[in-house]
This record gives C-alpha cells, structure tokens and sequence, in this order.
C-alpha cells in the first residue's frame, strides 16, 4: 500500500467512487500531486465474483445509516463499499436528464431549479460517453435532449426485450435501444460484454463502465495515489474557518492522520458527504461546514423503483443480457404535468428486459414472496424461462424536510453516525401508482398470462449538499464548489437539486467533469 503523503499536496480526493475517481484523473492530469483517501476495501475487477452472495460485498459503505420516514431510501442497496463505490454494482443505465428537469421550480412551480440548463451541460455529456463509451442509438429516442451519437452499436435485444417491445408498440408508444455504458464491441482497451447478467456482482472483464476501468487508471497514470482502508473522519479549516486545510483520517491500523492539501475534493457517498460537513463543525461553522444558509442535508430524493414482472408462453431466455436492460421507453416524460388527473406529479421512464437470475435482491423467487413450498416451486419452473421483467425510474420531488442529520450514536471511530429522514410527497406516490398501472396493461398487451408488481423501492440516492445560484438557499455554486469555502469542492449525486427520472450516474459524471475543469483553469482564485 503506497504510504500517506507527510507533506502538504495539491489536492485530497475523498471516495474514490464515479465522482471521485473523475476528479483525481482531471486533476493529476493537469499536474496536480492528488491523493484520494478511500474507506473501503482494496479490490480490482479481476478479484470480483458473478455471484449474489459476493454482490452483497459491494454494497453497504463502512459506517451504517440510520433511516426513518414512511419511505426510506435504501441505503444498503444503493451504497458501494470499497475501491470504485457504487459504481462497481451499477447498472450502466445511462439515459441524460431532460431540460425540464433543470427548470422544475420555473416551468411547474414546484421543487427547486438547477443554477444550470440543459445546454450548460450538454458538451460535459457529450465529453463524457466519448471516454466511458455509451451503446446506444440516439436517433431513436424520441424524446432523446440534444447531443452527440452515441460511440457504439445498441445492445442485443434478446426474446425477453422483443415481448416487451410488443407490448408498448401495442398501445402505441415508442420503444429504443436502451443507453448503457457497457461496450458491444471492443472498446477503449475494454473487452466486449458477454451478456451474462451479473452487472450486480461488477465485471470482471471490464466491459462496464465504472472507477475500476476509466478514470482510476487514468488517475494512477498521471501520478495519484490511492490509499484504501483510509477513512476520512474530519474535513479540517484555518483558524480563520475560511478555507479547508486538508483531512483528518484513520487507516487499518488505526493510526490517525491529516492529510493536509490546497483543496479538498468530498466526493464520498451521497449521505456521507453531508454527514462529514455535519460531523466538521467548528466555532466559525456550529452548524457544520458549508451549512450558513442552513441547507446542508437538506433535500435528499430516491427514485421509487416501480417493478414490473409476467409470464409469458414463449421462452424468455431471461437470464442472459443486461442487468440494466435492453430497451427505453420515455412516454411523456418532458410534460411533467402529464397525469396531473391522477393526482401525479413529475417523469419516469422504463428500463425494459432485465437479464434476471433466479434468486438474490432483484432475483425471480423474491418477486414472489407470497409463495411457498410446491407453489414457488412450481412458479420457479416456468419463470426460469418464461418470466418478463422491466422497471419504471420515478421521479421524487424535492422536499426540505427530507434531510440527513446526525444521529446521537456513533461509529468505531467515534464520528455521530447520518440519520436519514424521507417521506415521498403524496404526488410522487400517485406518479408510482400511475406508472404500475401502465407497467400491467403494456404486459397484457405483450401477451403476458399473468403480471404483477412488487413494493415501491428506493433507487438511486440525490441531495444533501445541493447546489444553487444563491449562498442563502443552496451548499454550492454550479461547479460543487462550497459558497462558505471556497477550496472545498463537492462531487456526486448530492449535489441535484432534483431528481429527475432517470438513473444519476451519466450527471454525475458531467458534472465532475464541468467542476474539474472549472478548478483546474481558476486553480489560484480557489487556493486563495
């Protein structure tokens, strides 16, 4: 393990996750001595197992979360643990967030807006799927926001996709080639997928785009180090309370250190983030650094995953392919309004034909928890070949009073743990509720004998440390930049001010890629 840097370097990355690990490459890149400071676990892509049982290992980040709330958010699911994050156990799913999604506040009177449109964001997208590698086909979406074709070929649409294809050209909506950041051919260095369906457990081979295949390389290349087992317990100011001085950690063997650096970049998890600015407080920040305008936790959204399941007569093939699925739909999806007679409010779409495994999280048994005995088995039988699956992404409106705080417990380490609060408001519910009825009649269109849902799940994690044009109701400015400190720099998910209703990872990573660029070129004004 390369040891700590003793000396005061340019910058300390915290996570070294998608947000992270962007981040460390712009800025070693650009000649900056980096070290990144992860919590987790070593571990590369050739250590990674197609197993339930090792998918379990990459989730669920060192300290716990507590959550309360009539809706919680999941944190041991969408939470990674180790070298990469969660991006080792993501899906892929790559689809961009719309322009209304920027202008919630504007546009419907609701919510909050992005200091930034669509168009701010568009080349960073752009930038981005050139590097990670996106399959798509662009000119198929029919909503599709602008921006440049996709660099590869669409994904194979296996029986499964092709059923549940018919099924919504049935009803006359429009189908395409779901975006996924998974390679069909040779690309970048990275093999083609082989369409085994165990994105869950990572990939082995490096055909999914994560930290492990694109930009920690890119990262140790241009000479930055990566310290795993090092968990970052204090973000550490001057005297002054005007600048952030580096980190206090603790590694493996319990030794605690300071890092001390010209900027630091939290790029943690979504609720780890505001838990560290919460647990940093000092004299000049009582309330946690980067919190004077009392928004630091505040507006934290999930998608409500809405799963849809059926069995049909012919054979599936459903256990091969894509996790993340094959096929986009996207039906109303920039008229937020759109259902507004069923008491809904906000987008989703649909990722169609999973690639599905018997049991595990998101297996075909616990699709059916009502069965038992001869029943399951008999169930187990014919989906194992027959069953159908896809996922509507929900919108979660943005509410203040869903909020990371800290908790009066603490971790090993002695650092008061995040509680998390979340309740869906009432329109975000009615938008899931209207979403699964939609998910049943496109199944009976695809000629399916039964279908069923299971429960509302929490999907992805947004908000607590927001952004926002003014200091008085936001964390940071557009480029994750803390308004109270202006050398502290914030990446990930945290950072939407709204959810939308498509899968975070692709923004993320425009955005780390917008934020890296701007602190390279103002380098001196954020030192001070």
């Amino acid at each position: 393990m390369t040891a700590l840097p003793t000396e005061k370097i340019d910058a300390v990355v915290v996570g070294s996750g998608a947000a992270g690990s962007h981040f460390a490459a712009r800025l070693a890149q650009a000649g900056k001595r980096v070290a990144i400071l992860e919590a987790g676990p070593a571990w590369e892509n050739k250590d990674l197992v197609s197993s339930m049982l090792w998918a379990r290992r990459l989730k669920g980040a060192v300290a716990p979360v507590l959550e309360t709330g009539k809706d919680t958010v999941g944190y041991g699911f969408n939470s990674g643990r180790g070298v990469g994050g969660s991006s080792m156990h993501h899906y892929g799913v790559w689809p961009r967030l719309h322009a209304n999604d920027f202008r919630v506040k504007t546009l419907y009177g609701r919510s909050r807006d992005w200091p930034i449109g669509y168009a701010d964001l568009q080349p960073y997208y752009d930038r981005v799927q050139e590097e990670c590698g996106i399959a798509g086909d662009q000119r198929m979406e029919s909503s599709q926001p602008p921006g440049a074709p996709y660099p590869m070929l669409p994904v194979p649409v296996s029986a499964q996709g092709r059923i549940v294809g018919y099924g919504f050209e049935a009803l006359g909506m429009k189908v395409s080639p779901l975006p996924l950041a998974v390679t069909t051919r040779a690309f970048r260095g990275r093999p083609p997928c082989i369409w085994d369906g165990w994105c869950d457990a990572g990939c082995p081979i490096g055909a999914l785009a994560n930290a492990q295949t694109v930009h920690l390389p890119q990262a140790r290349v241009a000479g930055a180090t990566l310290h795993p087992e090092t968990e970052v317990v204090r973000i550490l100011t001057d005297k002054s309370g005007k600048r952030a001085t580096g980190v206090e950690a603790i590694t493996k063997d319990g030794q605690r250190v300071k890092v001390m650096a010209d900027v630091v970049v939290l790029a943690a998890f979504t609720l780890q983030n505001p838990r560290l600015l919460l647990a940093s407080a000092t004299p000049q920040h009582p309330d946690g650094l980067g919190n004077s305008s009392g928004m630091l936790g505040r507006f934290i959204t999930t998608h409500g995953a809405a799963p849809i399941f059926g069995l049909h007569e012919k054979d599936t093939t459903p256990g091969f392919g894509a996790l993340g699925g094959q096929l986009l739909n996207q039906e109303h999806y920039d008229d937020k309004n759109a259902h507004a007679e069923q008491g809904a409010f906000g987008s989703y779409q649909w990722m169609i034909a999973h690639a599905i495994k018997p049991n595990g999280l998101l297996g075909i048994a616990p699709s059916r928890p009502d069965l038992r005995g001869k029943a399951l088995s008999d169930f187990m039988q014919r989906a194992t070949r027959h069953i159908i699956t896809m996922t509507g992404v929900v919108e979660d409106e943005a509410l203040a009073e869903n909020r990371v705080t800290l908790s009066t417990r603490k971790d090993a380490l002695g650092v008061p743990l995040a509680t998390v609060a979340h309740t869906s408001s009432k329109e975000s519910v009615a938008l899931w509720d209207t979403a699964v009825a939609e998910g049943l009649k496109v199944f009976k269109a695809a000629g399916a004998s039964e279908s069923w849902h299971t429960n509302r799940a929490p999907m992805h994690i947004m908000g607590g440390t927001v952004m926002g044009k003014s200091p008085a109701d936001s964390v940071t400015n557009s480029y994750g930049q803390a308004h109270d400190l202006p050398n502290l720099f914030i990446g990930g998910a945290g950072l939407f001010p709204t959810s939308g209703g498509v899968n975070p990872t692709f923004t993320l990573h425009a955005l780390a890629a917008r934020s890296a660029e701007y602190l390279v070129k103002n380098w001196n004004l954020a030192v001070g």
